[in-house]
């Protein structure tokens, strides 16, 4: 029950957040809400290879919440709250600046 009321407070707030605006430190670029969208459809197409870069990241998630997460990025935001009991504003700023990086290599 716990994990639902987490979820929905997570989900609410990311779309009270967006559009999101991240800074690229190393190209200076801005990537919009439909950049975002788009990485992580590339993230979802590619999600066995992303999971594991998922998990190098953020090592407390379990082999579980990797399932569940399925490249979904409000799901990734929340397990990564719930695993480092930190606020959804850092797990947002982690999230953010990790799929910079990541789509930066794809």
């Amino acid at each position: 029950m716990r994990s639902l009321a987490i979820l929905s407070v997570c989900v609410a707030a990311a779309t009270a957040v967006l559009p999101l605006t991240v800074q690229a430190q190393t190209t200076g670029q801005t990537t919009t809400q439909t950049d975002v969208k788009t990485m992580w459809e590339k993230f979802k197409g590619s999600w066995n290879t992303t999971k594991g870069a998922v998990k190098e990241q953020w090592g407390k998630l379990t082999d579980d919440d990797i399932l569940a997460i399925e490249g979904r990025r409000d799901q990734l935001v929340g397990k990564i709250q719930t695993r480092y009991g930190i606020t959804e504003q850092e797990a947002e700023a982690q999230v953010s600046s990790w799929e910079v990086r990541r789509y930066r290599d794809m």
